[in-house]
């Protein structure tokens, strides 16, 4: 079931920035009591999670975008962020906006463009597409 929705994705040079955002659908309000992650994954090859915060409220990044990107969200909790700067080409692909409310739910799988991504978010987005050109 569609509970989440990403948009923000697009072209860019490779220095520049992009925020994506992701909202919560109908039958959840917003994300409060929420995990919520950002994945990534070039079509055909493995996920990869990129940053998330749990309903705790621990904030993960990746090795690989640590310094560059974060993650937020907004006050009354209807959206969540990734503001993502000096993008790198290795950068580009599809990103995923994904969640669970609750206690996490036990670690499950998604199939992503034919691969299978180990992930205790349970509702996914469609995906936005993210280039980055050298």
């Amino acid at each position: 079931e569609l509970r989440v929705m990403e948009s923000g994705g697009g072209s860019v040079q490779a220095g520049g920035s992009l925020r994506l955002s992701c909202t919560a659908q109908s039958p959840m309000v917003n994300f409060d009591g929420a995990g919520v992650a950002w994945y990534r994954q070039v079509p055909g090859d493995e996920c990869e999670l990129v940053s998330s915060f749990s309903t705790e409220g621990s904030v993960y990044y990746s090795d690989s975008v640590k310094g560059r990107f974060i993650i937020s969200q907004d006050n009354g909790k209807n959206w969540v962020y990734l503001q993502m700067d000096n993008l790198k080409p290795e950068d580009s692909a599809v990103y995923y906006c994904a969640a669970h409310w609750g206690p996490s739910p036990t670690i499950g799988t998604v199939q992503l463009s034919g691969v299978s991504c180990a992930s205790k978010h349970n509702y996914w987005g469609r995906g936005t597409l993210v280039t980055v050109s050298s």
